[in-house]
């Protein structure tokens, strides 16, 4: 959701997502992205706004992928990540959607990464081994 919303700047929460991306880059902090961001990213991207999207092109979420590419790394996905996405989805009995997620931290525990930014954090209080990060906190630190 932090890609989504540095990309829409009529949204409340740009500015904030855009700060709190700025003040861990600057901090000396390595925010990274796996290819799920971007597939999910692509599909909030290229919905439509009346389906609380973007109502981007293909060719305008194209160039949007290639930006945020530009300035996050983007780490591999492996073979290992499905089984610790099945291991997490059966050890937390993760249902429906949320299993995105699990997959999302099933990818952060194979890479070694400890936390994530989102506006979102309830859904992952389930995972205590992983630190959420609130952008609003981020980006406005008391």
């Amino acid at each position: 959701n932090i890609l989504a919303r540095t990309a829409q700047p009529g949204h409340v929460q740009h500015q904030t997502a855009l700060d709190a991306s700025s003040r861990l880059l600057k901090g000396g902090d390595d925010p990274l992205i796996v290819p799920q961001c971007l597939y999910e990213f692509y599909v909030v991207a290229t919905r439509p706004p009346t389906q609380n999207g973007l109502g981007m092109s293909a060719a305008e979420a194209s160039a949007e992928l290639q930006r945020i590419q530009a300035i996050y790394p983007l780490l591999p996905d492996t073979p290992e990540m499905f089984f610790e996405w099945e291991r997490l989805a059966s050890r937390h009995a993760v249902l429906g959607k949320p299993a995105h997620d699990a997959r999302l931290v099933a990818a952060m525990m194979v890479h070694g990464i400890s936390a994530v930014l989102t506006f979102d954090g309830g859904d992952f209080a389930r995972y205590t081994n992983i630190e959420v990060l609130d952008p609003t906190k981020i980006a406005s630190p008391a």
